[in-house]
């Protein structure tokens, strides 16, 4: 074989490796910055949600404050009650990102959320309901599921920020 030749054969063969070691690194670039984006997304979508439920845990309490008072101030009681709702729709709107953007055990942790917060909100606003018809008769009662309602909200919200930490460390 002469010289030239196999210096052509030896430029052909090295350009094509270094062609597939490229692509190959290339790709796994590509791979690796997606993997980044998705992480990045699913961290916002997980921290706006942990952000929207402490928002609306705040106003939950001064809800439940109102609420524990043997004579309720009721339009202070609708006042707080109006901010509550309001910011449990941004609840249920950040919710709806997390399910979107995270895997499966995500989305059922923040479904737990969710049924333990409808649960403590069942409970208030038959709180509600009582304060302004002037019925005390099941108060005691309501005060104390309330309390343990609000215990088992505090543990599901617990469960989810652990799980995401965990679904974000997965994906490094």
């Amino acid at each position: 074989m002469d010289s030239g030749l196999a210096a052509l054969l030896g430029a052909a063969v090295g350009s094509v490796t270094t062609l597939g070691a490229a692509i190959v690194n290339g790709r796994a670039q590509a791979r690796s910055q997606y993997a980044q984006w998705s992480r990045q997304h699913r961290r916002e979508a997980y921290v706006g949600y942990l952000s929207a439920l402490h928002d609306r845990d705040i106003a939950m309490d001064a809800v439940l404050d109102a609420l524990r008072s043997d004579q309720p101030d009721l339009p202070a009681l609708d006042e707080r009650t109006s901010r509550f709702v309001t910011l449990a729709r941004e609840v249920h709107r950040a919710c709806e990102l997390v399910i979107i953007e995270g895997p499966a055990p995500l989305a059922e942790a923040a479904e737990r959320v969710t049924n333990a917060s409808a649960g403590l909100s069942s409970v208030m606003r038959r709180l509600a309901e009582a304060a302004r018809a002037g019925d005390t008769s099941r108060r005691a009662e309501d005060l104390a599921l309330a309390a343990e309602r609000e215990r088992a909200l505090y543990e599901a919200v617990k469960e989810f920020r652990l799980a995401a930490r965990d679904g974000i460390d997965e994906a490094r």
